[in-house]
């Protein structure tokens, strides 16, 4: 098994965290995984990307190819990232910061990512850990308790429990969304 995860977004808005927490998830569970990053010269408001590939064998090549999962929150990581996906590919996507066009064949997600985080935390700095969330509940790949470990083990010291309410909220907001088509 290979499963390859992109996260996007703006700079600022931590994909580039989230990325480095999912993979460390995957070996909390056992899997093989490597993350790879790219961001703007901006350090906020520019591109931002993470990659991750999980695999239970040996990963050969660190790079996603076709993504299994994608993450889109903000319209230009959909224009740049978000139209690119494998057949039955997972699309999440912060459904009030992106207006697709979705790709044919893909399963889309749309949760209010970035408004939930400011909801739940008050912060809208924990848009990422909203985002992981609804990413571990969409896809399965790693266990709810391997992304909990790694967020508290990633997260600033004295931010765990606000961090694990984020979490919470974008896995609870999965199960509730009737948006999964």
């Amino acid at each position: 098994m290979r499963y390859e995860f992109r996260l996007s977004g703006q700079g600022g808005q931590g994909v580039i965290l989230a990325g480095i927490i999912l993979a460390e998830a995957a070996i909390f569970d056992g899997l093989n995984a490597v993350q790879t990053q790219s961001y703007g010269p901006e350090s906020r408001g520019g591109a931002s990307k993470a990659e991750v590939v999980v695999s239970d064998t040996d990963i050969d090549y660190p790079k996603v190819t076709v993504p299994d999962a994608v993450l889109v929150l903000s319209q230009e990581a959909h224009e740049a990232y978000g139209r690119k996906v494998g057949p039955g590919a997972v699309l999440v996507a912060d459904e009030e910061h992106v207006e697709g066009p979705w790709p044919e064949g893909a399963r889309v997600v749309r949760v209010p990512i970035a408004r939930l985080a400011l909801e739940v935390t008050g912060r809208e700095l924990t848009t990422n850990i909203v985002a992981l969330g609804v990413l571990t509940r969409a896809t399965g790949i790693v266990s709810a308790a391997a992304v909990e470990r790694a967020v508290r083990a990633r997260v600033p010291r004295g931010t765990e429990e606000l961090n694990m309410k984020a979490f919470a909220a974008g896995m609870a907001a999965v199960r509730m969304s009737d948006e999964v088509s």
